[in-house]
């Protein structure tokens, strides 16, 4: 889907995704002090609001104008600076590039939820994005993994745009980062006749060298 088609789904319902964070971001950054955080295809927010809710000083990041409007009327009084932006193509992200080199930081955390690509536009947004994370910063990937199509339940049915914890490894060969987390992990989500089913995620938690 393109920035026009999410703009018409986030204008045409209250809320596609949960008010609350994604599980896997909340528990994977409860551990980590409270810096610069870049949220990257953050949709309608809710990642960006519980960080920024938490301490953190949150860039938000999405390509569809609509997520970001409505996230920024959920975010309340939360500071969160909103871009509107490519992570595969960089539009709208060059200024924001600039900004970190200036300051000669970078984000301490970036995080990517569920952004699913093919393998091409997929390495292009990891690489972009971990080149903003300073030294010593956090990188956290959450994806349906490649699995999840056929034991799984719900998220895309394209196997293209499905991932493993390996094709994202793959795609940041040759940066140097500590592999914190790799792995395949489940989510229990409920199904429409009320019984809860699994789903599988790609994890990805790395630690930037230099």
């Amino acid at each position: 889907m393109d920035a026009k088609a999410w703009d018409e789904r986030y204008a045409a319902t209250d809320l596609i995704w949960s008010s609350g964070p994604n599980q896997f971001v909340e528990v994977e950054c409860a551990d980590l002090p409270a810096g610069r955080a870049l949220d990257l295809a953050a949709g309608e927010g809710r990642n960006a609001i519980w960080l920024a809710q938490h301490g953190w000083q949150v860039t938000a990041v999405d390509f569809a104008q609509a997520g970001l409007d409505k996230g920024r009327r959920l975010a309340g009084d939360a500071q969160i600076d909103w871009v509107c932006g490519d992570a595969v193509t960089g539009r709208g992200l060059d200024k924001l590039g600039q900004r970190e080199s200036l300051d000669h930081r970078g984000f301490d955390l970036v995080v990517i939820a569920y952004l699913q690509l093919t393998a091409s536009e997929r390495r292009a947004a990891l690489r972009r994005a971990y080149s903003l994370l300073r030294a010593g910063g956090t990188f956290l990937l959450v994806a349906h993994d490649s699995t999840n199509l056929t034991e799984g339940t719900g998220g895309p049915q394209e196997p293209d745009v499905l991932m493993t914890a390996a094709d994202v490894l793959g795609d940041l060969a040759g940066e140097d980062f500590e592999v914190v987390r790799a792995e395949r992990v489940a989510r229990l989500v409920g199904a429409s006749d009320g019984e809860e089913r699994t789903a599988y995620d790609a994890l990805v938690r790395l630690v930037r060298r230099t």
